[in-house]
C-alpha cells in the first residue's frame, strides 16, 4: 500500500519570532507562549506534551503525557514507576519534551534531565485528582500484560468496593518526574518554510540564545 503525500502543504502565516521581542529567560518565554495558547481557547489540551526517552531495548520511544506543573525548577509530570517509560527514564534520565500547538503554528522542544519528584509533591497532586483517576492508578499496573479489558474493569470494581467510604491513598509505585531543562528551542512557523528557530542554552548559570537556520 502506498500513498503520495507530496501535495499536503500548508503555508505558515500566524506569527514571527524575532530577537527583539523575546525574553532573555526561556522560562518566561515558555510561560508567555503557554498563556497565549491558553487564551486561544481551542479544544486542544494545552498541557499535552510529547515525551521521548531511550528504552531499555536501546530504541527511542515517544508518547504523549500531560504537563502538571512548570516553574524555574523544571517541568513536572506523573506516572506509574513500573511503566515502560518510567523504567527507561530511571535507567537513562536524559529525555526530551516537545509541545506542538498547530493553532498558533508553534513548537517548543526541551532537552533535560529527569529526576523523581518528592513524595510530598506526588501526594499533593494525587490527592487533587478525581477519585476515579485515583482508583485507576491502583487498577493499572501500567505496561504489564493483561488478559483482557474485562480483567481491568473487574479490578477497578473490586478497588471501588475496597475503598468505599475511605480516602484513596497514593500507591507507592506511583509518582512524578521533574525534568530540569538544559536547552529550549522555540519554533514559529513562517511562510515559504523559512521558519523562526531560537535556541536557549545554559552556560555558567545564565541562559544565552541564538538563531538557527530553518
Amino acid at each position: 500500500m502506498s500513498k503520495n503525500l507530496a501535495d499536503y502543504r500548508k503555508n505558515y502565516i500566524k506569527g514571527e519570532l524575532l530577537e527583539g521581542h523575546i525574553s532573555n529567560d526561556p522560562y518566561i518565554q515558555f510561560k508567555t507562549w503557554f498563556e497565549e495558547m491558553e487564551s486561544a481557547q481551542t479544544s486542544s489540551e494545552v498541557n499535552a506534551m510529547n515525551l521521548s526517552s531511550i528504552g531499555l531495548d536501546g530504541f527511542p520511544k515517544n508518547r504523549i503525557v500531560l504537563l502538571k506543573e512548570y516553574s524555574e525548577e523544571g517541568f513536572m509530570f506523573y506516572t506509574n514507576y513500573g511503566s515502560e517509560k518510567a523504567k527507561s527514564i530511571l535507567e537513562n534520565p536524559k529525555i526530551c519534551l516537545s509541545f506542538f500547538w498547530p493553532e498558533l503554528e508553534r513548537q517548543i522542544i526541551i532537552k533535560g534531565i529527569a529526576e523523581k519528584a518528592s513524595e510530598e509533591k506526588a501526594n499533593i497532586y494525587f490527592n487533587s485528582r478525581p477519585r476515579e483517576s485515583q482508583l485507576g492508578a491502583w487498577a493499572s499496573h501500567q505496561s504489564s500484560e493483561i488478559a483482557s479489558r474485562e480483567v481491568l474493569d473487574k479490578t477497578l470494581k473490586e478497588l471501588t468496593l475496597e475503598f468505599q467510604g475511605k480516602p484513596v491513598p497514593k500507591p507507592e509505585f506511583w509518582g512524578g518526574f521533574l525534568v530540569k531543562p538544559i536547552s529550549f528551542e522555540f519554533w514559529q512557523g513562517r511562510p515559504n518554510r523559512l521558519h523562526d528557530r531560537i535556541i536557549y542554552t545554559e552556560e555558567r548559570n545564565s541562559w544565552n540564545f541564538k538563531r538557527l537556520a530553518p
